[in-house]
């Protein structure tokens, strides 16, 4: 296993010297929310996502410049906050964000981190891979207090004694993004998740293309040929004609690298219906 931790650093711009700290942690936090984007190219081109191991990570998302979803872009800083001294538990969890009440319990297929810092008390949840409203810092392990991010306040709501609520305040109302358990999660059960995500037929990651990006200032939101940039005086909405016009996005605004993937417009054309 290969952690590459100064590749990673020159991947997201970072140029402090690493050391375990709080003041690290949320500094790499944010470089990598704006470094790295939330995609799922690989499922909508029909390319399973399976390895989760620091060797594949690297060389997708730093190495060829990719982004991932959930299993990949934590488990990418998972391997460098341990690389770095830190404590890193892997959790799974549940999605229910803009679920209608009543909604099937969905499947146990979000994947983020508590993180422990040397010499302090407590962990903190971070998330780089939860796509458009994904935290924009870490928070506390905590749940009770309101907690402001570099963007939106978040909260944790207890649901039983070994499970947690993420909540946001978005338009002035607090949203329910995902359940997940406080209890560490072996690789095999990541795997087992990231598999079915990226091969099941009805998977939002197989049936419809999205991407992210958080920058300093806002949220970058693509789905399909929808484009949203949520920032502090508004939100700007762009219709993409269509897959082209998309592909384009992914490499001048995303920053994505798409060498080597074939055709990406025809695969994407095929998940927008044209």
């Amino acid at each position: 296993m290969t952690v590459d931790v100064a590749a990673y650093f020159a991947r997201v711009g970072y140029s402090g010297d690493g050391a375990p700290t709080l003041d690290t942690l949320q500094v790499l936090h944010a470089a990598h929310n704006r470094s790295i984007p939330f995609e799922n190219l690989d499922p909508v081109l029909g390319t399973p996502v399976v390895d989760l191991g620091a060797d594949a990570l690297f060389a997708k998302l730093v190495d060829r410049r990719r982004g991932g979803y959930c299993y990949e872009q934590n488990g990418l800083f998972g391997y460098v906050l341990e690389a770095l001294g830190f404590g890193v538990a892997r959790l799974t969890g549940r999605v229910v964000w803009m679920q209608e009440p009543g909604a099937a319990l969905p499947a146990e297929t979000h994947n983020v981190l508590a993180v422990s810092v040397p010499g302090r008390d407590g962990r903190y949840l971070c998330d780089v891979g939860f796509g458009g409203q994904t935290l924009s810092s870490p928070i506390r392990l905590e749940a009770g207090p309101v907690q402001q991010t570099r963007h939106e306040p978040y909260r944790l709501v207890a649901t039983s004694p070994d499970a947690l609520r993420l909540e946001a305040l978005v338009r002035e109302k607090w949203q329910a993004l995902y359940v997940f358990t406080t209890e560490p999660r072996p690789r095999i059960d990541l795997e087992v998740g990231s598999w079915y995500v990226s091969t099941y037929p009805k998977s939002v990651f197989v049936a419809g293309l999205s991407a992210a990006l958080v920058t300093d200032d806002a949220r970058w939101n693509l789905r399909g040929r929808q484009l949203a940039v949520h920032g502090k005086g508004g939100t700007e909405r762009i219709d993409l004609a269509g897959a082209d016009e998309v592909v384009d996005q992914l490499v001048h605004r995303f920053g994505l690298d798409l060498t080597g993937l074939g055709d990406v417009a025809a695969g994407i054309s095929r998940v927008l219906g044209n």
